[in-house]
Parts: C-alpha cells; sequence; structure tokens
C-alpha cells in the first residue's frame, strides 16, 4: 500500500504512528522492544489451541528483531529489549522499529515519512536520520521505498495537535509552554503560535522511566527481592492494575506517590531554561508519562493554566502527520501560485 505521509514517533517506551485511512486518522502503537528473534518458536505447535502473538520478525543488518503489540515485556533476566540511550535513533533497534510500524500497517511506499526526536538531540542526529531512511529498504517482507524523510521536535507534534483540536485553547496570539514527558526524556517548548523560542525550549533526560525505576527500587527494599522488569510497572500503571510479584498483588499509588522526588530535578532545569512564566496562555502537557509529571508541574507553576491532551500517547504522532501533510501540500504547489 503506499501512502502519501506517513508519521511514526519512535519512543524509548512504545513507538507509534499515523497515517490516512481515506479522511479518518489512523493509528497504532506498541512497545518499544525488539529482542531477537526466535527461530524455533513453542507457540507455532500450538495453533489451534493457543493465541499467537502479534509479532513480526525484522530484519536491520542480518538479525531478525521480534517487533509488535505482542512482544513479550518481560524476559527470563530482566532485559526485554529495550534500549535507553541518547544515540537510540542510530540503533539497529530503532530501524527495527521504524520496519515493523511499516509492516503492520501494510505500507511499502512512502512520499514522505515524518519522524520526531527530542529537543536535545534533534541538531545532532537529524541529518542522519533522513539519510539512512531516505530510500530503498528491506525489513525482511519485500522492499520498502521512501521518498524523503522530514525530522522534527518531538513537541511540536503535540503543538499542532493542540491546535488542531484544542479549539478556543489554542492561542495564536501568545505563547504556550508544551511539554513532553516521554519514556526516557522530557521535553519542552515555548512557542508563540508556530514559531518556537529556542532560548526557552530544551529537553533533558528524565521522564517516566525515572518513576518506574524508583518504584522498582522501592520494591525491591519492601520485598527483599530484586526487581528489575520496569516495563511491567509501566503496563500496570496505564491498566491502573496492581503489580504481580510472588502471587502478591502491590497497589503502585503510593509508590508512585513516593516517587514524585525524582522528578523535582527535570522539572528545575525546565523553570530554569522557561523563565519568567506571564506571558504564558497555558501549558500544554502530552506524552506517555504525562499523568505522573501533572503533580510536580502543576506545582511549579501554579499560576499557569494547564491543559492535559485526551490521548496524550497519539499527541505527538498525529501532528507530525498534519505537519508531513501540510509540507507536502507546499511542496506540490506550482511556481508563483498565491499562498
Amino acid at each position: 500500500m503506499k501512502s502519501s505521509v506517513f508519521a511514526i514517533d519512535v519512543g524509548y517506551g512504545n513507538t507509534k504512528s499515523a497515517f490516512r485511512m481515506g479522511s479518518d486518522i489512523a493509528t497504532q502503537m506498541f512497545p518499544s522492544l525488539t529482542p531477537i528473534a526466535v527461530d524455533d518458536a513453542v507457540s507455532a505447535y500450538g495453533q489451534g489451541i493457543v493465541a499467537s502473538r502479534k509479532v513480526a520478525p525484522i530484519r536491520v543488518g542480518g538479525t531478525a528483531y521480534e517487533v509488535g503489540p505482542g512482544v513479550d515485556i518481560s524476559s527470563a533476566y530482566g532485559n526485554a529489549g529495550r534500549t535507553l540511550s541518547e544515540d537510540f535513533c542510530l540503533t539497529p533497534n530503532y530501524a527495527a522499529l521504524l520496519g515493523g510500524s511499516l509492516h503492520f500497517a501494510g505500507v511499502d511506499d512512502v512520499e514522505l515519512l515524518v519522524l520526531g526526536l527530542p529537543v536535545h538531540t534533534i541538531t545532532r542526529h537529524s541529518s542522519e536520520l533522513k539519510t539512512t531512511f531516505t530510500g530503498t529498504h528491506d525489513f525482511g517482507h519485500g522492499p520498502v521505498r521512501i521518498g524523503a524523510v522530514k525530522v522534527i521536535p518531538q513537541p511540536l507534534g503535540s503543538l499542532v495537535s493542540f491546535s488542531e483540536y484544542g479549539g478556543s485553547r489554542f492561542d495564536r496570539e501568545n505563547a504556550h509552554l508544551v511539554i513532553d514527558v516521554g519514556y526516557f526524556t522530557t521535553d519542552w517548548v515555548v512557542a508563540n503560535g508556530f514559531t518556537m523560542n529556542d532560548r526557552r525550549s530544551g529537553g533533558a533526560p528524565g521522564g517516566a522511566s525515572q518513576i518506574y525505576q524508583r518504584i522498582a527500587s522501592l520494591i525491591s527494599s519492601n520485598e527483599g527481592d530484586t526487581v528489575s522488569d520496569i516495563e511491567r510497572i509501566d503496563k500496570c500503571l496505564r491498566e491502573n492494575k496492581p503489580f504481580l510479584f510472588y502471587g502478591k498483588d502491590i497497589e503502585l499509588a503510593p509508590l508512585v506517590k513516593q516517587s514524585q522526588a525524582v522528578i523535582l530535578a527535570t522539572v528545575k532545569e525546565m523553570q530554569n531554561r522557561v523563565g519568567r512564566t506571564a506571558d504564558l496562555r497555558s501549558i500544554v502537557l502530552t506524552g506517555g508519562g504525562a499523568a505522573l509529571y501533572e503533580p510536580a508541574i502543576q506545582a511549579a507553576f501554579q499560576r499557569v493554566p494547564l491543559d492535559v491532551l485526551a490521548a496524550p500517547c497519539y499527541a505527538n504522532v498525529k501532528g507530525f502527520l498534519i505537519i508531513g501533510e501540510a509540507a507536502l501540500i507546499r511542496e506540490r504547489k506550482p511556481a508563483g501560485a498565491l499562498a
């Protein structure tokens, strides 16, 4: 299937994508986990008895990675195939997640691929991403053509989503502070309309995984045994379920409250960069970790109204799609045509 614009937000926690299905925006999401694919999967012999997992082998550089919504979120020794490093976008794991998004959408021809990067890494890595992914690729399921690649700061995707779906709350004449709490990084953008203020915008390592790791440490201390599979903690918090540990159901809400202190360094860095906030119309909070950071951000910016985006996990990637479509329209406009 051909797609004029395909948007992918390869996050540290989850990989999201958005593309057009007629006039509607279709979205999909799966964990950003890339364990090595198993050639002799036992589950293949249980067809008709046990449900098959929705995964696919995605090949990058001669290695097949297991990618998809059904990927295992825990492993025998605590390594589920997640990559947490600032050069994540240059790794084979990133490429496998990108290829998996295209595969599960059934897309093999893209005119414009739109990707996002954290604010503090975009100047270092955007050119390499464009070079790496423009062209024809084979992720193990036939050729995939990508005509061009556009890379934008991640929070701008949420700003565009807010402008599209926020109604009268979006003020084109005054500034908004958009805070994107990801899995491994927290990024923020101060923008008047769609003009980004570079001096007040930034990003830092420290997202939702900080909270998960602190909760794991608290459980380890309380239970006298090591907890390392923070992916399960993430899933339990998103689904509002207790964490199962050796047959014991552990409620996580009290542990979230005990973990708020680890957020303060990130929030303080944000305050220092943003400066005085008297000119802000609102703070737009988005990203998969938005709910975890909301109390600390509200306390830090008490006099500024807070807008928490609906379905914050998809806000960036929907904005990427809208940005890509607008760029393609401008590119196709005949020379000399009126704007």
